[in-house]
């Protein structure tokens, strides 16, 4: 008995039409009506009619596509009936030819139609819209259901996905696509133990493949939900939607062609797996034709100009890679659920046989356990089981006509035109999106998450930072990670737009501290401090564009020196203070380029900058280590209004750098412009005395004086600086300057400041890459400092771990504590690669029925074992041999 037909309304007010409505009319599940208000516009005065033969749909259409033309032809009539222009005979005549039940759509040779419907049928390019939703319709369809195709075949062939985590960096960069296929196909084998174990090049291609596929669907479903819900305007204003949609529906050839391919080899790849020759010769002969169809049907498509015989063409090649993908969806389920349903005697006999091998062994046995597959794919896996008709012939008769009555019926599972194709998208949908099996949760972009070997590494580096802090006498301080937003704005010039505003609570305006030195100022202020010698490491936050060594939240690790002091003595210790910092991280070569804010004053001031710009210009130059001049140039001259002769002279200054002395040396030599300007030659004379302390101090070799340097902030006064990694392309690890005003914005007294900030998370970066070439050469790094693993191998025992490892905890050694009857649990875990213990404290039934216990030395190389010793005294014995 046919499904009765769903209800379709067109013309109602603030409707809106979509490409699967057209595809349930056009395929015949869904009769269409037109809204009584719509009806009412239509207009009933006799208008003049022209003749024309009929509704201009191009010759070779099939059924589907003749009626996909003629129900958006419909509505655009309707749409377009804003100047009463369009009666109604010609939409009640379409109307009539959709919903007819006759196989043969006769609409005449030619009709009769006002100026205004020709206008329509002329200029609304009904069946290249029309023939675009179906495209739409079932290509949508298909990214969703070849997710879960390709999910079998993951499992069929033990492929390893290890590589889908891999694809979102968090930096913001990834293919938003591809980690969304991911995505998806981890929710679909969660909990399967058939994955993971081989690399296969089809399986690890999956993401981008399926990706791709994707991001074009979503270009071809944005064009075709405003074409189909806009009408026809009659004086030019439809010019350009054939070639427009033409371009939309090329740009899917390629990734339709990768799709298709990328099926067909994953199936030949599962056909193997297959136990019956019959059925895996039946599936891989029409996998071959259809996959040949896929190649000659590219060819004509691709030489198609004609936007219309193009959206032909590329819906039967729709219709081809389907095929390919229900073949590979029947190759998988076979393989996986259906592997001996149409086995002979003599294949289950070798079943069998090999079954048989493994009885005397129990660890084959073992592995003889069914494979467990993942929560979505078994549920696909029954669905398909469920949607076969009784195939009883399956055992009898004749056995390759029930073969191909099985592999038709999958197919048919498969087909967007067939019955229970709904169910099935709606079954993936329901698994992809359901509460039980949802999609693993993912990190915020630019953030990340740390464990075992990188905490190690952060772990050490922040020890190294707090030690030397605390040589130079600073102590530590802790501030509120949120801020009043008043205390933050307007202190980081450009930058504040970086800043992460609170939403409004009902109370105060808040938001996330952007660096640590603002928050210090406020304290010293609020408490009224005039001298301290402070370090915070903390996290801080900026709504940043994530990219590599750029975060949202990050560590900051500061230095900072309030009050008065000899000229340039802390200026030069914070400097000193980072190079020593960069010296014991090891994180290689690097540089500190150093310059002072009062010389940059001084350089506009000759350059002709107003001072009113200062601030402004200084942003601009800042980005001289990421842009080139010229665009710098560009910048200052069209967006911030200097002439191109100021300009140019602040390159010619620019670009002087060199050894700290050296340079200065030039820069004060007789006839220099900077003698001539007050505020350079005052900052010339300060800056001699730091660089001569930093020559005593053996560290002036690792800076650079730079008159490109700026740093945006608006709160610098004095010395400016930054450190970079030579050879890193992870940008500054280090920033810092004089800030003399900021504390006094938030009191009433000025108290001069000078600090230095770490970018701890880029240092460590570069940390995490070494370590990586290092582990290469070497064991890997312990991810625990665990020492002693009590073992006690008897069940319901944790009283005697409770014991035992409490002494050694009282000793200060790093313990751990097993409770396991199973020997071989015991040693896995004190063995377990990045996590060796050296020691274990043994208790067994003899130990315990003696009062004793039996130290082991597990170290390749170093073993030892001690027996029988007291409980009173192991911990002492333990003491001797750490």
């Amino acid at each position: 008995m046919a499904a009765e037909r769903s209800i379709i309304t067109l013309g109602g007010k603030g409707s809106s039409f979509s490409s699967s409505s057209v595809y349930k009319i056009a395929s015949g599940f869904a009769n269409v009506r037109i809204d009584s208000s719509a009806t009412e516009r239509l207009s009933t005065k006799p208008l003049p009619l022209i003749k024309r033969s009929s509704f201009g749909i191009p010759e070779g259409f099939t059924n589907e596509e003749i009626r996909a033309s003629l129900v958006v032809l419909l509505n655009k009539l309707l749409l377009s009936n804003s100047s009463g222009s369009v009666r109604s005979v010609l939409p009640v005549k379409i109307l009539e030819i959709l919903n007819s039940k006759d196989e043969t759509l006769d609409f005449g040779d030619e009709v009769e139609v006002t100026e205004g419907e020709n206008v329509v049928l002329e200029k609304s390019c009904a069946s290249l819209v029309g023939l675009c939703s179906v495209i739409d319709h079932k290509a949508t369809a298909l990214s969703r259901i070849v997710d879960t195709v390709a999910a079998l075949s993951c499992e069929v062939t033990k492929g390893d996905i290890t590589s889908f985590s891999s694809l979102d960096s968090g930096d913001g960069f990834g293919n938003k696509d591809a980690i969304s296929v991911a995505g998806d196909l981890k929710v679909l084998l969660n909990g399967s133990k058939a994955v993971g174990k081989v690399e296969v090049e089809e399986v690890s291609k999956i993401p981008r493949i399926h990706g791709k596929f994707r991001d074009v669907v979503r270009s071809v479903h944005s064009d075709a939900r405003v074409e189909l819900n806009s009408g026809v305007i009659k004086a030019g204003g439809n010019s350009g939607i054939g070639e427009a949609l033409g371009a939309t529906l090329s740009a899917m050839l390629m990734p339709i062609k990768s799709l298709g391919e990328c099926s067909f080899l994953r199936a030949k790849l599962c056909f193997e797996s297959i136990v019956n020759e019959n059925l895996r010769n039946l599936l891989l002969e029409k996998s071959c034709v259809e996959y040949e169809n896929l190649k000659s049907a590219l060819k004509f498509t691709l030489v198609e100009e004609d936007p219309c015989r193009l959206a032909h063409k590329l819906n039967e090649y729709l219709r081809v890679v389907w095929r390919i993908i229900g073949l590979e969806a029947a190759t998988a389920y076979f393989a996986l659920a259906g592997g001996v349903l149409f086995a002979t005697k003599e294949e289950l006999k070798s079943v069998d046989a090999e079954k048989e091998e493994l009885k005397g062994d129990k660890k084959k046995k073992k592995n003889e356990k069914r494979t467990v597959l993942g929560k979505g794919t078994s549920v696909i896996i029954q669905f398909i089981k469920d949607g076969f008709v009784s195939n009883e012939a399956a055992s009898g008769g004749d056995q390759m006509e029930s073969l191909k009555q099985c592999v038709d019926q999958i197919l048919n599972i498969f087909n967007p035109e067939g019955n229970g194709f709904d169910d099935l998208l709606a079954k993936v949908k329901e698994i992809v999106e359901s509460n039980e099996n949802r999609r693993l949760p993912k990190l915020p972009k630019g953030t990340r998450d740390f464990a075992q070997e990188k905490m190690i590494i952060r772990e050490k580096a922040f020890s190294i930072i707090q030690n030397v802090f605390k040589k130079h006498g600073a102590t530590a301080l802790d501030t509120p990670v949120f801020e009043l937003r008043e205390t933050l704005m307007g202190k980081y010039g450009e930058d504040s737009k970086l800043i992460y505003d609170l939403a409004d609570q009902g109370g105060e305006l808040c938001s996330l501290r952007y660096d640590l030195t603002v928050p210090f100022a406020r304290y010293c202020a609020m408490n009224g401090i005039t001298s301290f010698k402070k370090y915070q490491i903390a996290k801080v936050y900026r709504r940043d564009n994530p990219s590599h060594g750029r975060y949202r939240e990050f560590y900051q690790c500061d230095f900072d020196i309030a009050g008065l002091s000899e000229p340039m003595g802390p200026d030069f210790e914070v400097v000193k203070i980072l190079t020593e910092l960069l010296d014991k991280l090891e994180i290689g070569d690097y540089v500190v380029k150093l310059n002072y804010r009062k010389l940059l004053d001084g350089m506009l001031e000759i350059c002709g900058v107003p001072a009113e710009k200062f601030r402004t210009i200084c942003s601009s130059i800042d980005k001289l280590d990421k842009q080139s001049f010229e665009q710098v140039k560009k910048e200052m001259v069209e967006e911030k209004g200097l002439s191109a002769e100021i300009a140019d002279r602040i390159g010619s200054f620019v670009k002087e750098q060199g050894a700290p002395m050296e340079l200065l040396t030039k820069l004060r030599e007789e006839g220099s412009e900077f003698l001539g300007n007050k505020s350079a030659k005052e900052a010339l004379d300060e800056l001699s005395i730091m660089f001569e302390a930093l020559e005593r101090s053996k560290c002036s070799h690792r800076v650079v004086f730079d008159l490109s340097l700026a740093r945006g902030l608006d709160y610098y006064t004095g010395v400016i600086f930054e450190a970079v990694c030579i050879g890193a392309e992870v940008g500054s690890i280090a920033a810092g300057g004089r800030y003399d005003n900021l504390i006094g914005m938030f009191g009433k007294e000025q108290v001069p400041a000078v600090g230095m900030s770490l970018g701890i998370e880029r240092v460590f970066n570069i940390l995490e890459k070494k370590q990586k070439l290092e582990e290469k050469k070497t064991r890997v790094v312990q991810s625990t400092e665990t020492q002693v693993l009590v073992s006690i191998m008897e069940d319901n025992k944790l009283g005697e771990a409770a014991e035992l490892a409490s002494q050694l905890w009282e000793a200060d050694i790093n313990a751990e504590y097993l409770v396991n009857k199973r020997r071989g649990k015991h040693f896995d875990r004190a063995t377990s690669t990045g996590s060796e213990i050296p020691w274990m404290v043994i208790v067994g039934k003899t130990e315990l029925s003696e009062g004793v216990v039996t130290l082991k030395k597990i170290l390749k190389g170093s073993e030892e074992e001690v027996p029988g010793v007291p409980r009173d005294s192991f911990v002492a014995e333990l003491l001797k041999r750490l």
